[in-house]
C-alpha cells in the first residue's frame, strides 16, 4: 500500500515557467474554451517582420507614415525601428533614418568593395553645386535669393539639372509680387549625401577645417542652419495656386520665371543672358567664369 509521502507533490513553480516560457517564444496559446490567440511576442516578431520585407523590396526610402499602416494601431513603429536598426548594426547592410524615412544601405566601412560596382556619375558644375548648397542651407529659397547669395544669375538649365537628379524640388510660391518659386530639397539628396537629416549638414566649424572657408571672414558672418520643413511656411502658397481674379492685383503676378528668362535672353548685354552669367543652358560651365 503506498502512502501518501510517496506521491510526488505538485509543483505549480515548475507550471508557471513553462507559461512563462511559452509567452516568451510567442507561440499561440489556448484557453478554456479552446480559442487560438497569439501572445504579444509573436505579434511583435511579425511585425519587425513585415517592416523588414516592406523596406527590402523597397527601392526609394520608406516613410514611417507608410510603414505604420502596414501595422496594428497599437503598434510603438519608433520602437520597432530601433530594434531592427541594432539587429542590422554589424551586418552588411545597415538600416538608416533618412529624414522621416528610412532604408537600407550598404554598411559605410565596405563602400571600398562597392566602389568597382558604382556607375560614374555625372559631374555638377561649380554653379549647380553652388545652388544645391545654398538651396539646402536657405530653404525654402527662390531663384532671385538664390542669385542674391551667389552674386550672378542662375540659368533655369542648373535648376533643372538639380530637379532631374531628384535632389531638388519645386515647394510652392512666394506670397510676393510675382508669386516666385521656392525651392526646397528632397529625400533623395539626403539619401545621396548620407544624411539623416539636413542638421547633420557641416557647420561652420566642420567648412573651416575641410578648407571650405576662408579662415579671414568678416566678424558678422554666419552659416546659416538649415530648416527641415516639409510644410509650408506662413508666406509660402502652394504651387497649384490660380492668381486673383482682380486684375489690379493681377498685374503683380505676371512676372514670373519664365518671362524673365525671355527678357534676358533678348538682352545680352544684361547679366542674366545667355553666355554671360558663365554657364550654358544644361547647367555646365562656360569657357566664361559666372564668379
Amino acid at each position: 500500500m503506498t502512502s501518501d509521502e510517496d506521491e510526488p507533490p505538485e509543483t505549480p513553480a515548475a507550471n508557471e515557467s513553462s507559461s512563462v516560457e511559452g509567452e516568451d517564444s510567442g507561440a499561440d496559446v489556448g484557453d478554456e474554451r479552446g480559442t487560438i490567440t497569439k501572445l504579444p511576442s509573436a505579434n511583435r516578431s511579425e511585425a519587425l517582420r513585415i517592416i523588414e520585407a516592406r523596406l527590402f523590396a523597397a527601392v526609394e526610402p520608406v516613410r514611417q507614415q507608410s510603414l505604420a499602416e502596414l501595422l496594428p494601431d497599437n503598434s510603438d513603429l519608433t520602437a520597432l525601428l530601433e530594434e531592427l536598426r541594432g539587429l542590422y548594426a554589424g551586418r552588411g547592410v545597415n538600416l538608416v533614418a533618412v529624414g522621416d524615412a528610412w532604408m537600407f544601405r550598404t554598411a559605410d566601412d565596405l563602400a571600398y568593395v562597392m566602389q568597382r560596382y558604382a556607375r560614374e556619375e555625372r559631374r555638377l558644375s561649380k554653379a549647380a553645386l553652388e545652388t544645391l548648397a545654398i538651396i539646402a542651407y536657405h530653404q525654402p529659397v527662390t531663384r532671385a535669393e538664390i542669385e542674391e547669395v551667389r552674386g550672378v544669375a542662375t540659368s533655369k538649365g542648373t535648376l533643372d539639372a538639380l530637379m532631374e537628379l531628384g535632389w531638388v524640388r519645386p515647394r510652392g510660391r512666394r506670397r510676393a509680387p510675382g508669386r516666385p518659386v521656392t525651392y526646397g530639397t528632397t529625400a533623395a539628396f539626403l539619401a545621396h549625401f548620407s544624411l539623416e537629416s539636413l542638421s547633420d549638414l557641416p557647420g561652420m566649424a566642420e567648412l573651416k577645417g575641410a578648407g571650405l572657408l576662408s579662415a579671414n571672414l568678416p566678424p558678422d558672418f554666419e552659416v546659416p542652419e538649415p530648416r527641415a520643413v516639409a510644410d509650408l511656411m506662413p508666406d509660402e502658397l502652394p504651387l497649384e495656386d490660380e492668381p486673383p481674379d482682380d486684375p489690379v492685383v493681377a498685374d503683380l503676378f505676371e512676372d514670373d520665371d519664365d518671362e524673365r528668362d525671355e527678357r534676358d535672353a533678348d538682352a545680352p548685354g544684361l547679366p542674366g543672358a545667355s553666355g554671360a552669367s558663365g554657364e550654358t543652358g544644361d547647367g555646365t560651365p562656360s569657357s566664361k567664369s559666372d564668379g
